[in-house]
């Protein structure tokens, strides 16, 4: 899924978060809500102005930032 038209990153929204279009909704915001159990189609219900390829673009950018390299300390 092509999700960079969807999430975006301002400065001045969240303190940079990743936003779903723009909005003060947080791709954090939309995680929590699954991993607490609601459906997408509650989520929609509740928050109008979010779609379901809206939530699908939060899961797939979740998914590329668990796809990035971790640096870990090396032990001395």
């Amino acid at each position: 899924m092509d999700y960079l038209r969807i999430i975006t990153l301002e400065p001045g929204k969240h303190c940079g978060k990743a936003c779903v279009r723009g909005l003060r909704i947080t791709v954090a915001d939309v995680l929590g809500w699954l991993a607490a159990g609601t459906t997408e189609a509650q989520i929609v219900a509740d928050h109008r102005e979010l779609s379901v390829s809206d939530i699908r673009a939060c899961l797939a950018y979740a998914a590329d930032r668990e796809q990035a390299p971790i640096f870990l300390p090396t032990s001395i």
